[in-house]
């Protein structure tokens, strides 16, 4: 059954396997950040785009004759117009803001990432892996060092306890200090302890959410030319808001 030439060897089981774990990695990163598509979907990505190169090379050599001639591309091919329905599923647009972009262009190269590995190209692999970190993880941090523009797009992700009118209040303070609310999107409501949120890049409040509380997440997209700096600081100071993160840019997934 394992047979090399018949695709079904230990070396495509291999590959296989490399398309799972590199997959699997880009799609933690996606979970950590609660995109839309998490580990799952990126490792089942990358796993099928990874055997659908190897039934191109493999799958029809039962049916080569003399008359018989076969293209292993035209699989490639379709895997690559065909991940586009996926992609297409992940982009939002609400008003003049869109969201998604990104996401989508991360399960594009995933499906790339799992060609590769089934095409017996562990190295390219391996490096549009580190390439993916590295654009999501390095130029994030290059992009909130530029400086800032005339009437750029911002976002601010605001947690706070729910019932308590907070939104109003951050509204009001938005408009006050000069920005127009583009997008509000509630992310998921929390129950519990929430002390750990924001600590990464934004503000947050000394103290911990209630025990058992009801907290809400939601994010603002601001267009304006006002300070975010500021308009941070002064949402952190709302009663009810336990924590305040800031993020720039009109790809915002």
């Amino acid at each position: 059954m394992f047979v090399l030439s018949s695709g079904q060897g230990l070396p495509q089981l291999g590959e296989l396997a490399l398309a799972i774990v590199l997959s699997a990695a880009i799609g933690l990163e996606r979970e950590l950040r609660f995109k839309n598509a998490g580990l799952r979907t990126h490792a089942l990505v990358g796993l099928g785009s990874a055997l659908f190169m190897l039934v191109g090379k493999y799958g029809f050599y039962d049916v080569l004759g003399e008359h018989v001639s076969l293209d292993p591309s035209r699989v490639a091919a379709q895997v690559v117009s065909g991940i586009g329905f996926i992609g297409g599923g992940l982009i939002f647009v609400r008003r003049d803001a869109v969201r998604g972009l990104t996401t989508a262009a991360v399960v594009w190269v995933t499906a790339a990432i799992g060609m590769a590995c089934g095409a017996g190209l562990p190295v390219l692999a391996v490096a549009v892996t580190a390439g993916h970190f590295l654009v999501i993880l390095g130029l994030n941090l290059v992009s909130r060092r530029l400086p800032p523009g005339g009437d750029n797009a911002s976002y601010l992700r605001l947690v706070y306890v729910d019932g308590t009118g907070t939104l109003r209040d951050a509204l009001v303070a938005c408009t006050r200090r000069g920005f127009a609310v583009t997008e509000v999107a509630a992310e998921r409501a929390i129950h519990g302890d929430i002390a750990d949120l924001g600590r990464a890049d934004g503000r947050e409040r000394a103290e911990p959410g209630p025990p058992g509380g009801r907290t809400v997440s939601v994010t603002l997209g601001l267009r304006g030319t006002g300070s975010i700096t500021d308009l941070t600081a002064e949402l952190s100071e709302l009663p009810s808001v336990l924590a305040v993160n800031s993020g720039d840019g009109v790809d915002h997934d």
